[in-house]
C-alpha cells in the first residue's frame, strides 16, 4: 500500500453510514509547524483537524474539550476519546493519524472504533 502524504490545507472527511456518508470540512496539518500548532489557542473548530503523521496528542494550552480519533494507516478508527484541556494522551500503537474535533462532534457524525473513513485533500498523494 502506498504511503499517504498530505499537504497543509483544506480537505473533506467522509464517514460512511446509513442512510449515506457524512461529509465534514477538514483542515489538514501535515507539516511539523501545523501539527505543533494544532488547535492551540482556538475557541472552536469548523469540522475537524487531521494531524498526519501523529499517534498521540496533548491538550495543554487548549481552551475547550475535544474529541480525538486515532486512525491507522488504512484510515480505520482505532479509538475515539474525549479529552479535557490540560491532558496528555499516551501514544496509540498502530495509530498513524489523529483527528481532532469539538467534544461531542464525532458521536454525531457516527465516528467510532472500526469505521474506515476517507480523506480528500488538496495535494494528497498515495492511496
Amino acid at each position: 500500500m502506498a504511503r499517504r502524504r498530505w499537504r497543509d490545507g483544506p480537505g473533506v472527511l467522509r464517514i460512511p453510514g446509513e442512510p449515506g456518508a457524512v461529509e465534514v470540512p477538514l483542515e489538514i496539518a501535515a507539516s511539523y509547524r501545523a501539527r505543533t500548532r494544532g488547535l492551540l489557542g482556538r475557541t472552536g473548530v469548523d469540522g475537524a483537524l487531521l494531524l498526519s503523521p501523529a499517534n498521540s496528542i496533548h491538550t495543554f494550552g487548549m481552551r475547550m474539550p475535544i474529541d480525538v480519533a486515532y486512525l491507522d494507516r488504512r484510515l480505520t478508527v482505532r479509538a475515539v476519546r474525549t479529552m479535557r484541556p490540560g491532558r496528555l494522551g499516551l501514544p496509540r500503537p498502530r495509530a498513524r493519524h489523529v483527528l481532532e474535533a469539538e467534544a461531542g462532534a464525532m458521536a454525531g457524525w457516527g465516528l467510532r472504533a472500526g469505521v474506515r473513513v476517507e480523506v480528500d485533500g488538496a495535494g494528497s498523494e498515495g492511496g
